[in-house]
């Protein structure tokens, strides 16, 4: 019982830091759009180091991940982690491999939205994040007893003006839609009702 439950934990984090990494690559960065603070971060260091936006989604989570391992413990920081280089690796691949077709900037916003909120919620409810400000998020949510998702967006706003400030004004609305969609779409997911024993059950607030 206990192999089954880690096996469907591992392909609920799979499956959700997947979707998070075709988001940001198909639908988000292609518009320099920040799913996140990390993600903005990762833009950022792509547009003045012009490293690759995979590796340095990787860094800007280093950081966050050392707080993790103190606040969270053992399991839910090594499941983030594994998350994070699965969402890197997804957007290493798709951003050199993959030739990212050209679609109006409102349908990505949805899609990206969607497809983000639904990875980021699959990753909360597997007891993991997606890294970077989901951290502190998740760490303040604790504490105050407030939803996740509301809490991710008031910390990433702040990047999402320093970003559009460097790039173009234009970013922070764009973020701020995606962010609006994506973290009720995590907060549903968060919120959602699942039968005694599910093993998507929350378990991120224990060490």
């Amino acid at each position: 019982m206990k192999l089954k439950k880690t096996f469907i934990t591992y392909c609920c984090l799979l499956f959700g830091a997947v979707m998070q990494g075709m988001s940001m690559s198909f639908f988000l960065f292609p518009h320099s759009i920040p799913s996140g603070g990390a993600a903005g971060i990762a833009i950022l260091m792509n547009h003045w180091f012009h490293t690759p936006l995979g590796f340095s989604l990787w860094l800007a989570n280093i950081v966050f991940l050392v707080f993790a391992l103190q606040y969270f413990g053992y399991t839910w920081t090594f499941r983030t982690i594994f998350s994070v280089a699965t969402t890197s690796a997804t957007v290493s691949y798709i951003t050199t491999q993959v030739q990212i077709p050209h679609v109006h900037i409102l349908v990505d916003i949805a899609a990206g939205s969607l497809f983000f909120g639904i990875g980021v919620g699959l990753l909360i409810r597997a007891g993991a994040s997606s890294g970077g400000m989901v951290i502190p998020a998740l760490m303040i949510a604790s504490y105050k007893n407030w939803s996740p998702g509301k809490v991710m967006m008031g910390i990433n706003l702040i990047i999402f003006l320093l970003t559009a400030l460097v790039i173009d004004y234009k970013i922070v609305i764009f973020a701020i839609i995606c962010q609006f969609f994506s973290t009720n779409i995590i907060d549903f997911i968060y919120e959602m009702r699942l039968p005694k024993g599910d093993v998507l059950t929350l378990n991120w607030r224990k060490k």
